[in-house]
């Protein structure tokens, strides 16, 4: 590859996660790897609200302020909270070459005009693939362990025999969705001590592909709920994948079966599940829900068998300026003409998060 010489370069994302995804060391180093002065524009919440629809995790909040903000701009570097890149925000940005985002999923973000002029789209996807796998392999363990109906047992007085308790080994686990994420929990149940038995549930892959994975692929959802204990879901949000875990579903799960989502809430039928843990046979780990977020009166919020998170499985903190750095050594590749590591094709998003 030829090596491209970088025009402007235009930081875009939302005010609270600027700071701590790109803060100003990086933007720093972002200008020395380009050569060019890099703007930078912090949208507000509230700015996003009045002028277009707010996206997951904050994405997709209207339209970037200012004609000027991307005038002569080649290198787009966006995150949570930038406006998606509708027709008239490219208009604006006739030189735009490359967006780099540093968070995960594009849907929100890109739009068919960006396809149609050719700007070549990479996201950080892959970096925060890392903290949800370390969020899920823990919640897996915990729910392993029994660990949100004996500790609601403990709170009403009530210690647990020995013989009561539950163990992780020899448990089985049933995976929706061999994405980076569903892949890395893949990994770190077979690498566990526990000698998890795996089950795997993704139309694209083959059998030979579960082999060499160590794990056991299963041809339907329904068969991987009658064999789980542990259902946990890593699967994209597609027409297809639309409220997979219904009723009929939630219902082959054996007693005293506990579903984890870290992927997209809209895969769970709410309802569904939420009768099935009121009624005390399943237990739920939920870090994403339908709709996000839930109405303070939603029963989910409070059964003890139920923990609901908001939506903190991904690069949260600390852990979010490793997606700075990965978007600015990203840039650093383009530069070089080098082969992206986050490239994102056309032809794909409809199979990824």
């Amino acid at each position: 590859m030829t090596e491209a010489r970088a025009g402007g370069v235009a930081v875009v994302m939302g005010a609270e996660e600027l700071g701590v995804v790109m803060p100003g060391d990086l933007r720093e180093r972002l200008g020395e790897l380009t050569g060019r002065t890099v703007r930078v524009k912090a949208v507000e919440a509230r700015e996003g609200r009045e002028s277009g629809e707010s996206g997951e995790s904050g994405e997709g909040r209207g339209n970037i302020p200012g004609p000027e903000n991307l005038e002569g701009v080649e290198v787009l570097v966006t995150g949570w909270g930038c406006p998606p890149l509708t027709k008239a925000v490219l208009d604006r940005a006739p030189r735009l070459r490359v967006v780099v985002h540093a968070a995960g999923s594009v849907k929100q973000l890109v739009t068919e005009e960006v396809w149609e002029r050719g700007i070549v789209v990479s996201s950080a996807a892959g970096v925060n693939a890392g903290p949800v796998a370390d969020f899920t392999l823990a919640v897996i363990a915990l729910a392993a362990k029994g660990a949100l109906p004996m500790a609601a047992a403990y709170a009403n007085g009530r210690w647990p025999a020995f013989t009561e308790r539950r163990g992780a080994d020899g448990r089985t686990v049933g995976v929706i969705g061999a994405s980076r994420i569903g892949r890395g929990v893949m990994a770190g149940l077979r690498a566990s001590a526990a000698g998890y038995r795996v089950l795997l549930f993704d139309p694209y892959v083959t059998g030979e592909d579960a082999e060499r994975m160590g794990v056991e692929r299963v041809v339907s959802p329904a068969d991987l709920c009658r064999a789980s204990d542990i259902v946990t879901v890593h699967a994209p949000e597609t027409p297809e994948t639309r409220r997979l875990l219904d009723e009929q579903h939630l219902a082959l799960i054996p007693d005293g079966g506990t579903v984890i989502n870290t992927a997209r809430g809209s895969i769970v039928d709410t309802a569904a599940l939420e009768r099935e843990c009121a009624s005390g046979r399943l237990s739920a780990w939920l870090d994403v829900t339908d709709p996000e977020p839930l109405e303070q009166e939603q029963r989910l919020l409070s059964l003890p068998n139920v923990m609901v998170t908001p939506h903190i499985a991904g690069a949260q903190g600390s852990e979010g300026r490793r997606l700075g750095v990965w978007a600015v050594e990203e840039v650093g590749r383009w530069v070089k003409g080098e082969r992206l590591l986050g490239e994102v094709r056309r032809e794909e998003l409809g199979r990824l998060a």
